[in-house]
């Protein structure tokens, strides 16, 4: 089987090209995910500020729990 060289080196460039345009996409993967994470972040921060226990009753005494 013989493969001439200008196949081969289009496999070479192709080949990059497609690592190149993967790396890309992870990147911007990234930057969505951490953005998707600090603002689910601070949105349950300012949601569970203050959220007092229970005075009484048998539920909600011991554990505060935002579900």
């Amino acid at each position: 089987m013989e493969v001439s060289p200008a196949t081969l080196v289009d496999g070479v460039v192709q080949n990059r090209s497609d690592q190149v345009t993967q790396q890309v996409q992870i990147h911007v993967m990234k930057k969505a995910m951490d953005a998707q994470s600090s603002t689910a972040a601070a949105l349950l921060n300012s949601v569970a500020g203050s959220l007092p226990l229970a005075t009484e009753g048998a539920l909600g005494t011991q554990v505060n729990a935002l579900v």
